[in-house]
């Protein structure tokens, strides 16, 4: 509860009180309730973690930061961004990985640490802080292969998506390890500034609960306990064991992809005809492995929108041919049923996020009104009062409250080094972005930093309330908004793309800065050590995500291709919504905007259910932004999510004591191993090593006819 919210309760309470004298023995109501406070305050002490870990010193914020955490970063770092850039390029969806990041600092940490001990060379033992601040680094460096949009607007730009939408003639920059870079180290700062200033108000006054950020550090203190540490070590060990499985599975399946639609995940797991539609099951070891963090909904939403569009909509359209759009258009063409495929799954994510950013932003305004509204309150009741009155029901700060506190503004980062900082680096990126993007003029990127930390701080805070980043959603905002203020004559559609990944990388790494002081204010990190770990990271992130992508993107010519193992799917329709907002609705086939106008308004439709039923029962309605994904993708993945899905929930009925323990570690395993396998495939890629053997799956009369062809040729 906010310190805002406790005023009222405080006031009724002491009056509630006051009452009880009027009528009872004041002195045995007194003492009755002294006695029952007391008895709270000693249950509350005796499950206090704080006071777990009072007898250990507390290292100060440059001790918290030692060659071995960022040495560790680094590793993980490698480790985690082929794992997003895999999900990225595939289907763009990323669980949280905070938990994984967490549990690998500390294993490879604690091994290190008790090597060192054997030996006699150990110097400073590991702490809660350290791990902090590893965790901090390796999310924050992993966090650039989603932000640095080499999935969504970066990669838009590039020839290959342009050709692919059918407007390369409106302006293309191809990727190039390079500028790409530069960019990201242009951009990728200034959002760490803007929030600096705000970290107080929002950890310590607004008390917002960030809840990844909070059970990221439930874990690393768990982690620091006896018995935690102990738990931890099995929980490693399990994710080894998954992670080895999957490294070689995917090995395994390797040898069977020497073509095009070969190997396992071209398996027609429903039969021919519903391969052609992308209902399979791919063997993907990655996807089942998200389906066992993702909650059961949005597997189900995956589903169910994978159904509506493939199962339905996309075989109905198809009949249209010749009368909505052209007989003899390419499949893949943007003139064609992909024109529906894509644009409809627009208006479905872009009603969606209006839904939610105006639901946000009014839960952030209501709740800034009643923040400060009891802040007044509470300072007038002082000012009338010179002592609250004394009663053992009055509200009392914890003592894990007053610790964390007191060593959240023990190390002050000052303001002006926040708002010189912001200054300093809004002024080289308006010098340096136009000779990257001539389409993006330093006013356009003038005026985005002008909103940018008041969008900053809204995305921070709505983080704090729900767990819900709209970076995307801001980012959008940027394509439509820099995109028809350049126009269609003047490169527009870069001019969007650009100022889209302005725009997102300010805001993204502004609530993940804050993720990370709440995680820090839970465990005792100094917030001089969080920024600290934050902008190593970050660094980090612009020089491995780069690299990461090159490598994807050299190692596979297909890359962002419809049916190629990468599809990017993001990419085209960032293209097609920079398109859409230079261009207006002119271009698209014949009813094509009427089923847009139709998804956007069952998207917010959808979300106005969910929300009027409340928790009880909505929960259980699916999510638009989860339905669109498949519309363009097709709902191989959400299979392969839902049997994740599947497996967790068997387990959790079986042992849900081993399944609440484990569950995430087998996950992390599973999707670890299958996403470094992308790393040595990649080598064999670019080396020109060809599989040796292509496993396809024909109908018996295609069969026959290939048996015909080569009983003829030989």
């Amino acid at each position: 509860m906010r310190k805002g919210d406790l005023t009222p309760d405080r006031d009724r309470v002491i009056e509630e009180h006051e009452l009880q004298e009027t009528r009872f023995s004041p002195e045995t109501e007194r003492n009755k309730n002294a006695r029952q406070y007391q008895r709270e305050e000693e249950e509350e002490e005796e499950e206090s973690v704080e006071g777990i870990f009072e007898s250990r010193e507390v290292p100060s914020w440059k001790k918290q930061l030692t060659i071995r955490a960022f040495v560790v970063s680094f590793a993980l770092s490698i480790l985690f961004s082929f794992i997003v850039m895999k999900l990225n390029l595939t289907t763009g969806i990323i669980p949280s990985l905070n938990v994984s990041a967490g549990l690998l600092g500390f294993f490879f940490v604690k091994t290190w640490t008790k090597m060192l001990h054997k030996s006699g060379l150990l110097k400073q033992p590991f702490t809660r802080q350290e791990n902090t601040v590893i965790q901090t680094c390796v999310v924050a460096s992993s966090g650039i292969a989603f932000s640095g949009g080499f999935g969504t607007y970066l990669f838009a730009m590039s020839e290959r998506i342009a050709n692919h939408s059918g407007d390369a003639a409106r302006g293309v920059k191809d990727p190039s390890l390079g500028w790409i870079i530069a960019f990201l180290f242009v951009v990728s700062f200034l959002g760490l500034f803007s929030v600096v200033p705000l970290r107080k108000i929002m950890i310590i006054d607004f008390k917002l609960t960030y809840p990844s950020g909070t059970a990221t550090a439930h874990l690393i203190n768990s982690f620091h306990t006896p018995q935690g540490a102990k738990l931890a070590k099995e929980q490693v060990r399990v994710l080894g064991k998954f992670f080895s499985l999957s490294f070689l599975w995917g090995f395994f399946q390797w040898f069977f992809t020497a073509g095009e639609n070969c190997g396992f995940h071209s398996f027609p797991t429903f039969g021919l005809r519903a391969y052609q539609y992308k209902f399979y099951f791919d063997f993907s070891a990655t996807y089942v492995g998200v389906g066992m963090i993702c909650p059961y909904i949005i597997n189900i939403s995956l589903l169910l929108g994978g159904i509506l569009s493939w199962g339905l909509m996309w075989p109905l359209i198809e009949t249209r041919k010749g009368d909505w759009f052209p007989s003899d258009v390419d499949s893949s063409s943007m003139s064609g049923l992909q024109a529906y495929k894509v644009f409809i799954a627009v208006a479905m994510i872009l009603g969606d996020g209006v839904y939610n950013f105006c639901k946000v932003l009014s839960r952030t305004l209501s709740g800034l009104f009643k923040q400060i509204r009891g802040e007044a309150s509470w300072r007038n009741s002082l000012s009338r009062e010179e002592e609250p009155p004394a009663s053992p029901l009055t509200p009392k700060i914890s003592y894990d409250d007053q610790r964390r506190t007191r060593f959240f503004l023990k190390d002050q980062i000052p303001s002006w080094f926040a708002g010189g900082g912001y200054v300093l680096i809004a002024a080289v990126s308006i010098a340096i972005l136009p000779q990257m993007f001539d389409q993006l003029r330093w006013y356009y990127i003038l005026v985005i930093y002008v909103f940018a930390p008041v969008l900053a701080f809204c995305n921070a805070y709505g983080a704090g309330l729900t767990d819900w980043s709209l970076a995307s959603t801001y980012g959008k905002l940027a394509i439509f908004t820099i995109g028809a203020w350049a126009g269609s004559d003047h490169g527009g559609v870069l001019a969007g793309l650009a100022a889209c990944g302005v725009m997102m990388n300010i805001v993204s790494t502004a609530s993940d800065l804050t993720q990370d002081f709440k995680t820090g204010y839970l465990t005792l990190s100094s917030p001089r050590a969080m920024f600290v770990s934050q902008v190593i990271g970050t660094a980090m992130g612009c020089l491995v995500s780069p690299c990461v992508f090159w490598l994807f993107y050299k190692a596979f010519d297909d890359l962002g291709l419809p049916n190629s193992k990468y599809p990017a799917p993001f990419a085209t329709v960032y293209r097609s919504m920079a398109k859409l907002g230079v261009e207006g609705v002119s271009s698209l086939p014949r009813d094509c905007l009427v089923l847009c106008y139709a998804f956007f308004g069952f998207a917010i439709l959808i979300n106005v259910v969910k929300d009027g039923l409340g928790n009880r029962w909505g929960r259980f309605v699916p999510l638009p932004m989860a339905m669109a994904i498949p519309f363009f993708l097709g709902p191989y993945f959400a299979i392969d999510m839902c049997v994740g899905s599947l497996v967790l929930f068997v387990w959790e009925r079986l042992d849900a004591p081993r399944a609440e323990a484990f569950a995430t570690a087998v996950a992390s395993g599973l999707i670890c191993g299958d996403g470094i396998w992308t790393l040595p495939s990649s080598v064999l890629a670019i080396a020109g090593v060809e599989p040796p053997i292509c496993m396809k799956f024909l109908s018996s009369e295609t069969n026959h006819r290939v048996d015909k062809f080569l009983q003829g040729s030989s």
